[in-house]
């Protein structure tokens, strides 16, 4: 018998703008307070300002292909084996992946004081898409834990 609760997904946003799930995620997550029309707005300006000076023809080319770079392939967990805690490297599901890349690049984004929301967005999703960026730096620095710890892959269970 389960001796957790059942999970249930959560309901799928699509936005109105794109009819993208991916970029309904993104304003889900920037969104604060149930602010969903100001987090709209945040994202779209974003994704605007992240396309000028691109000749591409789909806008949402670039903010696919950041969340694409900044997302993690493996990331380390702590197991509490015999008394010792180990980090033991696991392999990152594509949802908990996509959510991860997200969560750093909004964060940094965040992070980045007296410059407003919307630019700090399309500066972080301009970084990521060329695989350079904070959110970059943050999936690699996940990626070189993991690989420091692969000799405790057999813990996983």
């Amino acid at each position: 018998m389960a001796r957790r609760k059942k999970v249930y997904p959560a309901k799928v946003y699509q936005d109105p703008k794109f009819d993208s799930q991916v970029v309904g995620r993104l304003i889900s997550k920037v969104m604060k307070d149930g602010k969903r029309s100001l987090a709209e707005r945040i994202v779209y300006a974003a994704i605007d300002r992240a396309n000028e000076g691109t000749d591409t023809i789909d806008p949402l080319e670039i903010v696919n292909r950041a969340i694409e770079n900044a997302k993690p392939r493996v990331e380390v967990k702590s197991r509490r084996v015999g008394g010792a805690t180990y980090q033991v490297p696991l392999e990152v599901d594509e949802g908990r992946s996509q959510s991860l890349g997200m969560r750093w690049i909004i964060n940094f984004a965040r992070s980045k004081k007296g410059t407003p929301m919307h630019i700090a967005l399309a500066n972080e999703i301009k970084d990521a898409a060329n695989n350079t960026g904070n959110s970059v730096r943050k999936r690699d620095d996940v990626h070189k834990m993991a690989q420091a710890n692969r000799a405790f892959a057999h813990f996983r269970f």
